[in-house]
């Protein structure tokens, strides 16, 4: 026993020499820099850089992965003892709580690779956070009082149980009562982490571990936060039957360290990048593709090479990968800086080909499809733990946050649970109440979406509306809504099929994309950090755009509203970050307003009038609207205030001499009509108002 003791003290020393002597490179003691302002700071915690430990004394660094028990014990001791030469006091205070955190270790294993080996061991895992449970303490140490001699018999915490006392050891009376008073507390929370998406072998599910933090770790990563999690793998039993003791046990991790993956912006200073790392090199090499002066058809034919043709479609997708810059205003409120893009169109245009290359591509990309999705999976889910603790479970907007979701069959998704999405596509935030919990969370996504028109095929007489089962108002919020049309033409078709069988016959070289995938990747990212500004001349463009759009010929129809021209500059600004600018020129507001041509000659053309007419997206187009008014001023001018019946020929008559009707269309109005319940017929040949 006295060997370990000696041990220990001893051990507690050559880390109290470390913390005191270690030098960074600019010559900063830069250990006992931290220590002594630990009292400034209020801190309870030292992190300590394992690679600095490593260069101090390898074997010091080697033996903590095999014995962090011991180790942070006697780290632990070493600062108090340090702290007691510089701030006695403060020692006092915080002498239960003092914890030291090891940071940038190199021990990383995958969550899978986490079996019974690694028990008492120090790994470090990265995953992603799916849930979190409220923060509740946990008794260090428990002080229970006798309550016939007042003698305190003090328990102590093994992993997560506490053995109450059988007896007083003064008196041996049985009853004795907790003493909060003299007891220890300490913060206490539950993490899962689960395994990252981009980690993930093919046809398995996620794993996952449950992590316990204390202390000053509660509440640093929310659901959704990617990060990297330094730890001590403990066992505890299976509870099968309350009192059933079985040999299973589960393994669960103890929290020492939690670093960041990128995730939640800029609010703690250790965070790195995201998983992509981008070095000089490849800086270097991202330069040298922006530089050249075909960059722009380059980046476009590197997306998706599997998929023949859609460069309009590939291009806008690209343009909603790398994003727009959010604006922050004085007030506090933002601007959206995401933008949105619905495809719709028939069965087998590639649509779904397109969505998963965009979500393997992108810095943060998810994929999901429409009929596994509930409102819940989509946004934020709140459920009960096995313990009973209320817990807040992040869905897939959530996890995407700052990234791009996509949601394939999107048509198929249930109306109740797609409204889940109206607030994120414009607020950006994810607000859930139930249960207790009422918590608002970001959503910073773009979101992408994908749907088939009602009937199967997209059928041109008809306007988006009708052909696409989506309510209006979700119509509106996206910037872009594209229609893919299957028309054959012979050339085309000639081209693609050539295309499909030539990477059938040779996968290698067919589809091979100009620029190679990983480092287009990690162009978007790089893209994605740029903040353009607007010059006027952009400025100019996009606003006698709309002007020009404002005034369209024919009366009371409206056209582009505030939110398209939101989207010109999104898109105007996406294309300047696209392609590394540092400011948003002439070209690129003509480009956005280009796509948004395009879809408006597509989407966005009322097939009545055939003319350009955004209230086609926003409900009825114009030209329905003012023939059904029309209608219904005729129709009550010939039945009078009586409400008498009207007869068919001169209904049909006087809707002709407006000059809005042709016979056959009166006619189909009439029964439109009356189909819609508004009027009926009372007898044959004669119709009243309902």
């Amino acid at each position: 026993m006295a060997e370990q003791q000696q041990t220990a003290a001893a051990l507690a020393n050559d880390l109290e020499k470390f913390l005191k002597a270690f030098k960074d490179r600019d010559g900063n003691y830069k250990y006992f820099d931290r220590i002594n302002n630990m009292m400034a700071l209020g801190a309870q915690s030292l992190v300590i850089d394992y690679i600095d430990l490593d260069s101090f004394s390898p074997t010091l660094a080697k033996e903590i992965t095999h014995q962090p028990d011991e180790y942070f014990a006697a780290f632990n001791e070493a600062v108090l003892s340090i702290l007691r030469e510089i701030h006695p006091d403060y020692e006092q205070e915080i002498r239960e709580k003092v914890r030291v955190r090891i940071g940038n270790y190199t021990v990383q294993k995958g969550l899978r690779e986490i079996n019974a080996d690694l028990i008492d061991k120090l790994v470090s895992v990265s995953g992603m956070v799916v849930r979190s449970s409220e923060v509740k303490p946990l008794a260090k140490k428990v002080a229970y009082r006798c309550t016939n001699c007042n003698t305190v018999t003090e328990a102590q915490l093994k992993g997560l149980v506490l053995k109450k006392p059988q007896k007083c050891h003064a008196c041996s009376e049985k009853e004795l009562e907790m003493d909060p008073e003299n007891s220890l507390f300490i913060d206490f929370q539950m993490v899962r982490l689960q395994e990252l998406p981009e980690d993930l072998p093919a046809g398995q599910l996620p794993h996952y571990v449950e992590v316990t933090v204390m202390g000053d770790l509660v509440d640093q990563c929310r659901p959704g936060d990617r990060i990297m999690l330094t730890g001590i793998i403990r066992i505890e039993q299976e509870q099968l039957a309350p009192q059933a003791k079985t040999s299973l046990f589960r393994l669960r991790m103890e929290g020492n360290n939690i670093e960041y993956l990128g995730g939640r912006a800029g609010s703690k200073d250790t965070r790195t990048v995201e998983r992509i790392a981008i070095s000089a090199e490849d800086e270097r090499q991202i330069r040298a593709i922006a530089s050249k002066p075909d960059a722009y058809e380059k980046l476009i034919a590197s997306f998706a090479p599997h998929v023949y043709g859609h460069e309009v479609i590939k291009e806008a997708i690209l343009l909603l990968i790398v994003g727009s810059v959010t604006k922050k205003l004085e007030d506090g409120s933002t601007r959206r800086g995401d933008i949105n893009l619905l495809l719709v169109g028939d069965p087998g245009v590639a649509k779904s080909e397109m969505l998963k290359f965009a979500a393997k591509i992108a810095p943060r990309g998810l994929y999901t499809s429409g009929r596994g999705s509930t409102a819940a999976g989509l946004t934020a889910a709140v459920i009960r733990d096995k313990s009973g603790i209320m817990m807040l479970e992040a869905g897939a907007v959530v996890l995407g946050d700052q990234g791009l979701v996509c949601i394939d069959e999107f048509d198929k998704i249930k109306p109740e649970d797609r409204s889940a999405l109206h607030e994120v596509m414009e607020q950006q935030t994810c607000s859930v109440a139930k249960g207790g919990i009422v918590a608002t969370l970001n959503a910073r996504t773009s979101i992408m979406a994908a749907a088939n028109p009602m009937y199967g095929k997209y059928d041109p007489y008809k306007n988006i509306t009708e052909n696409v089962n989506l309510p209006v108002p979700l119509l509106t919020r996206f910037d872009l809504i594209f229609i893919v049309r299957d028309m054959p033409e012979k050339e085309k078709d000639n081209l693609i099929a050539s295309h499909i069988l030539e990477i059938h016959k040779d996968a290698e070289h067919a589809a091979k994309p100009a620029i190679e995938i990983d480092l287009f990747s990690k162009y978007l990212s790089y893209a994605k950090q740029g903040e353009p500004l607007l010059t006027p001349e952009a400025i100019d463009i996009i606003r006698s755009y709309y002007m020009e759009m404002r005034k369209v010929e024919s009366e009371g129809m409206i056209t582009v509203t505030p939110r398209q021209l939101e989207g010109l500059v999104r898109l105007a600004t996406a294309r300047a970050r696209l392609l590394l600018k540092d400011k948003v020129e002439a070209e690129d507001a003509q480009r956005a307003i280009y796509l948004v041509d395009q879809m408006m000659r597509t989407a966005g053309v009322d097939v009545n009038t055939g003319k350009t007419d955004l209230g086609v997206l926003y409900g009825k187009p114009q030209s329905v609207v003012s023939k059904e008014k029309t209608f219904m001023e005729v129709f009550r001018g010939l039945a009078g205030n009586e409400n008498n019946d009207v007869e068919d020929k001169v209904l049909v008559d006087e809707l002709v001499k407006t000059g809005k009707f042709s016979d056959e269309e009166a006619k189909k109005f009439i029964q439109k009509f009356n189909r819609e319940g508004q009027i009926f017929e009372r007898r044959p040949g004669f119709w009243a108002k309902a």
